[in-house]
């Protein structure tokens, strides 16, 4: 499938803005499932400088500054995408026990195993030790995440004794998109992990962070996926342009086999419909768009995304 993603943001000020300097992350990463053919921004009024870089976790990173005075500033990334479809991806990934995955990640030897050849066994493969080295940054409290023991006891029911990772964090998927109520009237980004939890109640951000916070409970490494979802409108209905959101979800490390990304939200994996612009430990690590702005009094923000199939 094939996608042109339009994300534009909108800020207007109550007062002139003489100086902003702000960070976006709006362009889509390239990896197994996705590849980016191009991405470009349109920003007005026109920046005096625009750097890209890559950040610590890989995503591309665009810098720009506005230095003339401004009472509007429009951001607008247009980006096109070919994501590869795959069926049964369940069948490609291990189906080893969540124990053992907590086990390799804590560098605990497997049954039948010394400490010293488990060292062996893993360092003949290079490639497979740093993917476990790299997975371990994310079985840590993150400025978001941190993990509690009511995380623990609501994730208790998903982690039976030897069960397949992947089985684990189907089942908690699910049980959080049954248990909890889409209100995007509830939460905002500076709302507590413990209140969504309590009130049963969230967006897909928060969603995300609570099976992440679930997950890093038990010793499984998870990270934040912040992108894109494709809508269809109904039966007989025309496509409303604009009319799409950002979306977040999270994914799951297993060992062998790489990320499996689960969306809560909709109780799905991610196959054809899902675009990734970025990931990291939680949602601070992957905010589309931030900045400082020198005066502007008062602001009004508002976001408009357009996720279109291309034929």
């Amino acid at each position: 499938m094939k996608y042109r993603i339009t994300h534009s943001t909108l800020y207007q000020y109550s007062q002139p803005v003489g100086l902003c300097q702000n960070e976006a992350r709006l362009q889509p990463r390239n990896f197994w499932r996705q590849h980016c053919h191009s991405s470009y921004f349109e920003i007005v009024p026109e920046p005096i400088d625009l750097k890209e870089r890559v950040d610590f976790f890989g995503n591309r990173v665009a810098y720009f500054a506005v230095q003339k005075p401004h009472t509007k500033l429009n951001v607008t990334a247009v980006s096109e995408v070919t994501i590869f479809p795959r069926q049964n991806v369940l069948e490609l990934f291990s189906q080893i026990a969540w124990e053992s995955v907590r086990n390799i990640l804590q560098g605990i030897p497997q049954p039948g195993q010394s400490q010293s050849q488990q060292g062996q066994t893993s360092w003949q493969n290079q490639d497979y030790a740093q993917e476990v080295f790299d997975a371990k940054q994310y079985l840590l409290d993150s400025p978001m995440i941190s993990v509690t023991p009511e995380l623990a006891e609501y994730a208790r029911i998903s982690f039976q004794t030897n069960r397949p990772l992947v089985e684990v964090v189907h089942d908690l998927m699910a049980r959080i998109y049954h248990d909890f109520t889409y209100d995007p009237t509830f939460t905002t980004i500076a709302t507590p992990l413990s209140d969504v939890l309590n009130f049963r109640r969230g967006v897909c951000q928060d969603f995300a962070h609570l099976a992440i916070g679930c997950l890093r409970a038990y010793g499984i490494a998870a990270r934040y996926i912040s992108g894109y979802v494709e809508t269809l409108p109904e039966p007989g209905k025309q496509r409303l342009t604009g009319a799409d959101a950002s979306h977040a979800w999270f994914s799951v490390y297993i060992p062998n086999s790489g990320w499996l990304d689960f969306d809560p939200t909709n109780n799905t994996i991610p196959l054809d419909q899902h675009i990734t612009l970025a990931w990291g430990r939680d949602f601070s690590d992957v905010t589309p768009l931030k900045g400082i702005a020198f005066g502007g009094g008062q602001h009004v923000l508002s976001v408009s995304v357009d996720v279109l199939r291309i034929e």
